[in-house]
């Protein structure tokens, strides 16, 4: 497997009541471990931006596999919530710029049926943060109609936010989109994640994580954004803590591993599979087949027994059930249970 050169850097979180719904966070020191971060060879600036998956989209940057890039990112809603909005401001959302990506990303002699590498090796939170239920969207969209936001700002070694009076969220940033491009010239919208990966919205995707997308077009084209302060599992009212961030991550092309066929994802500690679809059920389904497939392939199991040790020691995680249409489910399995 790819070898991590990662470090999981929690830089964190809210300060400042900033009026009605506003929050405040703390002013822990963020911990970092010894793993050492590349220097960037290339870098992308929040300008640099598409809000659609297309391979038709052209690249803005080409670089060989093993480059390290560093790529600044605007929040999903691309500036039109700020520490100043107001609930009126997410009621007059427009959706027409949302989820800015930065990139594509040309990644040279990635070839159709190769494996995109990125690793994660920083993550480091922007100045604010927001978090709202927009009318209209979320899991429970029904049953709360009225737009809501709370709003954060952020200092350097803020480990946590503030969500009200003796309630504290640990910061763990992580970008929300991440993907490929789809092997059509159409213009698809970044809300539901696909086979390239897109809005996979799963929060264990942090520093020191290296993700897997199947290559689909020529250079693989990869994007990334909608970077989250801290999200749980579900994301149910369809928001996280959005803010801007900046993100050193490390592309790498991978051949000859042809049972790959939607995103999976390791640490040092477990590996992981993800499965989309229109329903939980289905989401599962595909997940634990992914499993399955990965353990033949990489462990050398049977697929019996695959199925077997993926019901022993297999997790299933919902990431996401709002991005409609599609829900994401993934499973993972530690890496301790090898005695490689």
């Amino acid at each position: 497997m790819l070898s991590l050169r990662v470090v999981f850097v929690l830089v964190c979180a809210g300060l400042l009541v900033l009026g009605c719904n506003n929050s405040s966070g703390g002013s822990q020191s963020a911990g970092e471990t010894d793993r050492v971060v590349p220097t960037p060879q290339h870098t992308l600036t929040k300008d640099q931006t598409h809000n659609r998956f297309s391979a038709s989209i052209d690249p803005v940057l080409t670089v060989a596999s093993g480059a390290v890039v560093e790529v600044y990112t605007e929040e999903a809603s691309d500036g039109q919530l700020t520490p100043a909005s107001t609930p009126e401001d997410v009621r007059n959302l427009d959706f027409s710029p949302i989820h800015p990506l930065t990139g594509p990303v040309y990644v040279e002699g990635a070839e159709v049926g190769d494996v995109l590498a990125v690793t994660l090796h920083q993550i480091e939170i922007g100045e604010y943060g927001w978090s709202a239920v927009v009318p209209g969207f979320g899991f429970l969209a029904d049953e709360f109609p009225d737009p809501y936001l709370k709003t954060f700002t952020f200092e350097d070694g803020d480990t946590y936010a503030t969500f009200a009076n003796g309630i504290r969220i640990p910061l763990e940033p992580f970008p929300g989109v991440m993907g490929v491009a789809p092997d059509t010239d159409s213009l698809l919208s970044t809300i539901p994640p696909r086979q390239n990966g897109g809005n996979m919205d799963d929060p264990h995707l942090v520093a020191g994580t290296t993700v897997y997308f199947p290559v689909l077009v020529p250079g693989a084209l990869f994007s990334i954004g909608d970077t989250h302060a801290a999200q749980g599992l579900g994301e149910v009212c369809g928001t996280a803590i959005e803010a801007p961030m900046r993100v050193i991550y490390e592309v790498n092309v991978i051949k000859n591993k042809p049972y790959l066929k939607e995103p999976q994802y390791e640490t040092d500690d477990y590996y992981a599979v993800t499965g989309f679809a229109t329903t939980i059920d289905e989401a599962t389904k595909k997940a634990t087949r992914y499993m399955i497939d990965y353990l033949e392939a990489e462990r050398g199991l049977s697929r019996t027994d695959a199925y077997v040790l993926a019901s022993l020691a297999g997790d299933l995680h919902i990431a996401e059930v709002v991005d409609v249409p599609h829900m994401l489910v993934t499973m993972h399995v530690a890496k301790s249970l090898f005695e490689d």
